[in-house]
């Protein structure tokens, strides 16, 4: 079922003259993955593996980890340009 809106006793001037604050307002900006830094379980999450998998991408180089006293962190971006397509 599609959605209508109906309109009565409006001008389409009106309508216009209305909406021209909305058409004014910039778009919002998309949202760019920051330079957040997440910890292995939210890493293993985000690439659907487990610690052993993570540790081992970590261990060959393809994932790149930081740390700070005894915990690991990767940044969630370069997690997600790891990532690389499959073509078939």
């Amino acid at each position: 079922m599609t959605a209508q809106i109906l309109l009565n006793g409006i001008t389409i001037e009106q309508l216009a003259e209305a909406l021209k604050p909305l058409l004014q307002k910039p778009l919002a900006e998309p949202q760019h993955v920051t330079n957040e830094l997440i910890g292995r379980k939210e890493a293993c999450a985000l690439l659907h593996c487990n610690l052993s998998t993570l540790h081992k991408h970590t261990k060959s180089g393809r994932l790149k980890s930081y740390g700070i006293g005894n915990r690991v962190l990767y940044k969630k971006s370069e997690v997600l340009e790891s990532v690389t397509p499959i073509n078939h």
